[in-house]
């Protein structure tokens, strides 16, 4: 069955002084969830657990990020995530210390469902 994707939001995060990847990821993903609230699972009667979540996180340094860790914050639906080169390192010139700022894309994916609802015109 094909899938339409239904939602998708972005947020930022940022580590300011543990250089530490997935924290600024995770804090990524969590200010992307928290600019959803999807009231439609239960207006069309579909289970979350239909629902696939594709999560992106950009940061400069992908392969530190624990993905697994992200994936276990995802309140709802089948989800996997991937770690890709973006985001930015903000270094101080003095202590050399990295400054980590994440982006992450958060899509949801919903069977095609296309057909199985029809508008009525009862009033």
């Amino acid at each position: 069955m094909s899938e339409k994707r239904i939602i998708l939001e972005m947020g930022t995060g940022n580590d300011l002084y543990g250089q530490d990847y997935t924290k600024a990821a995770r804090r990524a993903v969590a200010d992307a969830l928290h600019h959803s609230s999807i009231t439609l699972f239960d207006k069309l009667g579909v289970s979350h657990t239909e629902m696939r979540v594709q999560v992106t996180v950009a940061v400069q340094e992908p392969d530190k990020v624990d993905c697994a860790a992200i994936v276990a914050d995802m309140p709802r639906g089948r989800c996997s995530v991937q770690a890709v080169k973006g985001g930015l390192n903000v270094v101080d010139p003095e202590t050399g210390a990295a400054h980590i700022v994440a982006t992450a894309a958060i899509e949801a994916f919903l069977p095609d469902m296309a057909g199985a609802w029809a508008l009525s015109t009862d009033a």
